[in-house]
């Protein structure tokens, strides 16, 4: 009998042939050991499970999705858990774990490229390029649990886009095994390769739909060895685009870190969050933490913030600002901005957005939306912030205060409805770097116009004809 979501029933001896592959140690039966793969980052989905598989490589991999392929088990794949949108959350299916496959299989400096497994967490890829004085540059809050094979399957963003670009675009090569068990082989560091379709950005942002990613080459860059950031006050919320711009044209486009932040999510962080602090004297509506990178030890990368802020300040663009004085004082500044993240439970519920607007569109949108959502809930508590110099805004909507929790989250979709509008009005996208998952499916289906649905149920429908990669998930 096959595994459905309401009945967690395998076929007879399927467990068993799981052991055979993995071993004791790869399978998890027992409710207890199998909870931390059940919880959900945010706590809106509870995950259920008759198992977690735990590979030990690729080989391993091929044939467990050989065995569910044959007996009819869906799968549903999972890295570090700590998705925003439930795409790690199995509703019945066998879960996947790929974090025994955490190994970086090699490291090419002078081809500025790391082949690494699918396990390897963020943090550690981090660490490696940086013994090798070299940079791996993608970095997100969740750095120190969250697996690069995640990472790729949702595209993730994270702080350095505006420079580095997202994980599609660090990404040269990768190792899928299909949802059949057969093994493509995609791990080339070439940078020229024009020899038919480019296959790899299927699966990059698929979410684990088409395949399991195994194994990929990725980007590294060459160390910064001079940082210099500062928090800056805007003179108001339109200041924001002339200062990108005027950053980006001063540093010569090494502005690696453009992070707009309201005076909502620093009173918020100030409040909840130990070691967060305000570095202005005085409360601005609106500032935002610049931060310029080199390569070069003896740039004059200090020198030139310094004149930027400087004529920003002459042309009343900006109104304060702090420049770090250490390494110290600059991770305090990003702890600021992680910070916000985590001061929002405290408030209270909180809606979530995710989206993304041409960067000369930010200003405008964040007055639309603010106005859709204030009509709706008055008392709402828009905090909009995040990574505006790539178009980026973590739209977050806390509850008015006093309001139930419950029945605020009760209207998600509708509120998420009217924002959305907001951003089609605007040619956006609702999902910058979350992905879809559970969470966006609906979203999926009402933004995006036929064709382009047709083709990726084409395409589903080609690689994985019994649909059992996470089902449930993006289409």
């Amino acid at each position: 009998m096959t595994m459905t979501q309401a009945n967690q029933t395998l076929p007879d001896g399927f467990l068993s042939q799981i052991q055979n592959i993995v071993g004791p140690s790869g399978l998890i039966t027992d409710p207890a050991d199998m909870e931390p793969y059940l919880e959900e980052q945010r706590g809106l989905f509870r995950g259920q499970t008759p198992c977690v598989v735990r590979p030990g490589s690729t080989g391993e991999v091929s044939r467990v999705l050989a065995a569910c392929y044959d007996s009819g088990v869906p799968v549903v794949p999972q890295g570090g858990n700590t998705g925003l949108c439930g795409g790690a959350v199995a509703s019945g299916e066998l879960i996947l774990s790929l974090s025994r496959m955490n190994k970086v299989r090699a490291v090419d400096p002078a081809n500025f490229t790391m082949t690494v497994d699918a396990g390897c967490v963020l943090a550690d890829l981090q660490n490696v390029a940086d013994e090798h004085d070299r940079l791996f540059p993608l970095s997100l809050g969740a750095e120190g649990s969250c697996q690069i094979g995640g990472n790729l399957s949702t595209n993730a963003g994270g702080t350095a886009v505006l420079r580095y670009g997202n994980t599609r675009e660090l990404t040269l090569g990768l190792e899928v095994v299909l949802p059949d068990g057969r093994i493509w082989d995609g791990l080339t560091g070439l940078r020229k390769n024009n020899t038919g379709y480019d296959l790899k950005h299927l699966f990059i942002g698929a979410e684990g739909s088409l395949g399991i990613i195994t194994g990929a080459v990725i980007k590294m860059f060459p160390k910064p060895h001079s940082r210099h950031t500062a928090f800056i006050a805007l003179k108001d919320l339109d200041s924001v685009l002339e200062v990108l711009a005027r950053a980006r044209a001063a540093s010569a486009d090494t502005v690696s870190g453009f992070e707009l932040v309201p005076r909502i999510a620093i009173e918020i962080s100030v409040r909840h969050i130990d070691g967060a602090i305000d570095f202005l004297d005085e409360p601005h509506d609106w500032c935002a933490l610049i931060e310029f990178e080199s390569s070069d030890q003896n740039s004059n990368l200090g020198e030139v913030m310094e004149g930027f802020l400087a004529t920003a300040f002459e042309d009343g663009l900006v109104v304060d600002a702090v420049i770090a004085q250490s390494e110290a004082q600059r991770e305090q500044m990003w702890f600021l901005r992680e910070a916000m993240v985590l001061a929002q439970k405290p408030e209270g519920a909180s809606i979530k957005n995710d989206v993304s607007v041409p960067i000369s569109s930010v200003p405008e949108f964040i007055r639309q939306a603010n106005a859709a959502v204030t009509r709706a809930c008055p008392g709402i508590r828009p905090v909009a912030f995040g990574h505006v110099g790539d178009g980026n805004v973590h739209y977050n909507l806390t509850q008015p205060d006093g309001a139930d929790g419950d029945a605020f989250l009760a209207r998600w979709d509708e509120i998420c409805h009217l924002v959305h509008d907001v951003v089609d009005s605007m040619r956006g996208s609702f999902s910058a770097e979350h992905g879809i998952g559970k969470i966006k499916v609906a979203e999926l289906a009402a933004h995006k116009v036929g064709v382009e649905i047709d083709m990726m149920r084409s395409i589903k429908q080609m690689l994985d004809p019994k649909g059992l990669m996470n089902p449930g998930k993006v289409l």
